[in-house]
């Protein structure tokens, strides 16, 4: 993402200590896949609320642009920030935690260039996402992984703008980093459904 050229933004949106807190919380967790490969729900969770957090705290930065009081370029800043902290390599854990977060690192890294992509307005909002998803299927089975990812941040754009994500084409999706990078955008969708609190939050930014 760019960076402003001639200011910092300081803010509190998402802190680097809020980051390690949640780091603190998976260690203590004792997190460990189960014999059969498959992740237990119950402790999976903490998980799924560490990716929560970050995406929430990134629609919270979007709304303060929406709103006018952040500049395209500000915002995207901001955003740069906090992906800088969450996307950072992680010392290790253990091996079946490292392997969560480096998915859960990966499934961000979804939801980053998606919100760079709808702020830039890089994408067609007549697009349809099941022949997005499609694309970006068939791209990361002709290992073009680079165009695999900009279908994805396209998609995530459309979800940021309001389209729902197709469930068949969701559920049909076969396992590999397209189906880790759409569990942010399902993430981006779940959280603006759930909730439009966050449009009202401002963060405690300041720009000087």
């Amino acid at each position: 993402m760019p960076e402003t050229s001639d200011k910092q933004i300081f803010h509190e949106f998402y802190t680097e200590k809020r980051w390690n807190n949640w780091l603190q919380k998976v260690g203590e967790s004792n997190f460990k896949l189960e014999e059969s490969g498959d992740t237990p729900e119950n402790d999976s969770a903490i998980f799924v609320n560490m990716q929560d957090d970050v995406i929430l705290a990134c629609l919270k930065v979007i709304a303060t642009c929406q709103r006018g009081e952040n500049s395209v370029e500000e915002t995207l800043d901001i955003l740069s920030s906090i992906e800088e902290i969450v996307l950072k390599k992680v010392d290790s854990i253990s091996e079946d935690t490292d392997m969560m977060i480096e998915s859960l690192q990966n499934s961000l890294l979804a939801t980053f260039v998606s919100f760079e992509c709808y702020l830039n307005g890089d994408f067609d909002k007549e697009s349809k996402i099941s022949d997005l998803i499609k694309s970006a299927v068939e791209a990361e089975h002709d290992e073009d992984f680079e165009a695999a990812l900009g279908y994805v941040a396209r998609i995530g754009a459309l979800v940021l703008d309001g389209k729902e994500l197709p469930g068949k084409e969701m559920e049909d999706m076969p396992y590999g980093i397209v189906a880790e990078w759409m569990d942010g955008i399902d993430s981006i969708e779940a959280a603006m459904v759930g909730t439009d609190s966050y449009k009202e939050d401002d963060g405690e930014y300041e720009v000087v």
